[in-house]
């Protein structure tokens, strides 16, 4: 499974705390977080406890400033870890709530939704293999929405108000 070590300053400088589980709120262990080392897999943090808010989708790797992540602000209240995944993808997506109208089936990434859909709303989808990223707007910009397998009939039922998805890529594990 996946570690994390959160540091209050940037550049891993200032208090830091170590996690390697799920965490549903950080208040206790930092007031904010303006640097952070992912190793062993994928992690989403979040902005709001209880895995809710803004989120942040983030490979192994180092990140000395909160802009490195795309962050909005330094504000990370709850995360969840994510093991390596190397089998196959495959989603399908549809322009209407609760599996309707419209349909289309993936197995790569997709930098530009309408281009490849012809529709630039996504109300819902069902994620049958694979780890997902919607992501706001084309070329993997903007808001991003993590996506494990399983039916989302409403685009709230992925953490998003507005079903407008630019562009999405799937969770890969660099070998």
């Amino acid at each position: 499974m996946g570690h994390i070590v959160f540091y209050e300053g940037r550049n891993f400088q200032g208090r830091h705390w170590e996690c390697s589980s799920d965490c549903m709120d950080t208040f206790r262990h930092f007031n904010y977080c303006n640097s952070l080392r992912v190793s062993g897999g994928h992690c989403v943090l979040y902005e709001k406890p209880h895995y809710m808010g803004y989120q942040y989708i983030l490979s192994p790797g180092e990140y000395p400033d909160y802009h490195w992540w795309m962050g909005f602000n330094n504000c990370i209240r709850s995360c969840q870890m994510f093991p390596p995944y190397r089998g196959s993808y495959r989603m399908r997506i549809y322009n209407r709530p609760d599996m309707m109208g419209h349909s289309m089936e993936f197995m790569d990434d997709c930098p530009n939704v309408y281009d490849r859909f012809r529709y630039r709303d996504i109300f819902s989808c069902n994620i049958m293999e694979g780890y997902w990223i919607f992501y706001e707007h084309p070329n993997y910009r903007g808001r991003q929405y993590f996506l494990r397998p399983g039916e989302y009939r409403a685009c709230g039922d992925w953490g998003c108000h507005n079903p407008m998805v630019g562009s999405f890529r799937r969770m890969r594990t660099l070998m």
